[in-house]
């Protein structure tokens, strides 16, 4: 199977460019280099990742996720089988099920399953335990993302429960923020960055999504704003500054315009070290 590129990753598995960097420098994944010293990423990388992701959310300690991965990775196949394959968790042991065979990965009773369709290349998660009413914010937020890849309608309702009951979970702000700026519903998806810097505080990451919706919307400066808001939060954002730079050339401003272009570059720089 081809490798994944960072654009198809973060189409797959709806992750966003900073998660999928802080997967990488924790450790999780270390993805080939391609041209230009791009991330080329295996079948075998979009599992750990999507995992990681998953166990992180679920607020298992690092230690043990990475333990668990090592090993679950050492027995994935390199390529998808044509018959599919299917990662659950079967009380505290970790079951992968290979065309018609089945065997033990870990010991991980927090580790979801997941499903890979060869027909469409697309990477679902989903929820092999007896499914049980959400009760709390994080349960609807847990719901969000197990819907997200097959029910965005379905997914956008969780997390608004899931903001209901919790008001400052910054994640579900985002998703669905996310989720209604890809359905081209870019006026609630501003209401909604709007709403979670009023419940969850300046965080640098909401006002870049609200940049990137901006952009979309037409509004030029306000969106350089937002950028330069998030920047200022944390200037560590390489897509912030690339997006900035850009930015700043269409609307004239040269000099901000190669400052920020030389700052992602340093960024990228720093990391590929």
């Amino acid at each position: 199977m081809h490798p994944y590129g960072v654009r198809e990753v973060e189409k797959l598995l709806r992750l966003p460019r900073s998660t999928i960097q802080g997967l990488i420098k924790a450790g999780f994944v270390s993805p080939a280099r391609g041209p230009r010293k791009t991330w080329l990423f295996s079948f075998q990388d979009l599992i750990v990742l999507r995992t990681a992701q998953a166990l992180a959310a679920a607020k298992v300690p690092a230690k043990r996720i990475t333990r668990s991965l090592k090993e679950l990775r050492r027995h994935l196949p390199e390529t998808m089988p044509l018959s599919g394959l299917s990662i659950s968790a079967v009380g505290e042991r970790v079951v992968v099920k290979d065309g018609g065979s089945r065997w033990q990965a870990d010991s991980g009773q927090y580790l979801l399953a997941f499903e890979g369709d060869p027909a469409n290349g697309s990477l679902s998660v989903i929820e092999r335990n007896e499914p049980r009413p959400p009760e709390t914010a994080e349960d609807w937020f847990d719901r969000g993302l197990t819907l997200e890849s097959e029910n965005a309608a379905a997914a956008r309702e969780a997390y608004e429960r899931a903001i209901a009951a919790a008001p400052a979970l910054l994640n579900a702000h985002l998703n669905l923020g996310w989720l209604l700026h890809e359905a081209g519903r870019l006026a609630e998806a501003e209401s909604v960055y709007r709403r979670a810097l009023t419940a969850c505080g300046s965080d640098p990451l909401l006002f870049y999504n609200l940049g990137v919706l901006l952009e979309d919307m037409g509004r030029k400066s306000e969106a350089l704003e937002a950028y330069e808001r998030a920047l200022h939060r944390n200037p560590q954002l390489a897509d912030c500054h690339y997006n900035l730079a850009l930015l700043c050339e269409e609307l004239d401003k040269p000099t901000k315009a190669i400052r920020h272009m030389a700052q992602y570059r340093r960024l990228v720089a720093a990391k590929s070290d």
